[in-house]
């Protein structure tokens, strides 16, 4: 049984709680982590995104950040976010290559029974080598640059999950990536 760390919205931990009943409406506010790898060539920035798999319960067939996922118990954010690359990506990363930004707190409905209520941690690292989805976690995988990924948010944004929606506005974020 997969857990997730319950936490106030300053982030104090609460206790744990099975993943699926954490997500039944309205949510139960949880840790997640939102990895985001880029590359940089010259002046162009992309951004390594992934279509959650069609199994996935929240936002199947979603386009997101690299990897979405929810630290264990006693799992720092940045070990989390080594694991699942691993897991879901096939990307071997050191934590130390990695970088946590900032938390953001969101809560969005999927359905009349689901949602996310969460603290996000979003991480980041820049990475130019290869990668392999788990077909249990991810659809497709792709680079995605800067100006054409804004462009088709604002032409598709039902195409993309609510939490990767939020991360890319956040000035913090943007100025990472120097966009």
């Amino acid at each position: 049984m997969i857990q997730v760390v319950l936490v106030d919205k300053k982030g104090k931990e609460l206790g744990l709680m099975e993943k699926l009943g954490a997500h039944q409406n309205p949510g139960r506010l949880h840790k997640a982590v939102s990895v985001v790898l880029y590359k940089k060539t010259g002046k162009r920035v992309e951004v390594l995104l992934q279509k959650r798999a069609k199994a996935k319960l929240l936002w199947p067939g979603y386009w997101a950040n690299t990897v979405c996922t929810h630290p264990l118990p006693g799992e720092s954010n940045l070990d989390g976010a080594v694991r699942r690359l691993r897991e879901e990506v096939g990307i071997v990363i050191k934590a130390e290559a990695l970088r946590e930004l900032y938390s953001f707190y969101y809560q969005a409905d999927y359905n009349q029974n689901l949602s996310e209520h969460e603290l996000d941690a979003v991480v980041v690292g820049e990475y130019n080598g290869k990668y392999l989805g788990n077909l249990e976690e991810v659809d497709d995988l792709r680079w995605l640059e800067w100006r054409d990924l804004m462009h088709e948010m604002v032409e598709k944004p039902d195409c993309f999950t609510p939490w990767f929606k939020t991360l890319v506005k956040e000035k913090r974020f943007q100025r990472e990536l120097n966009v």
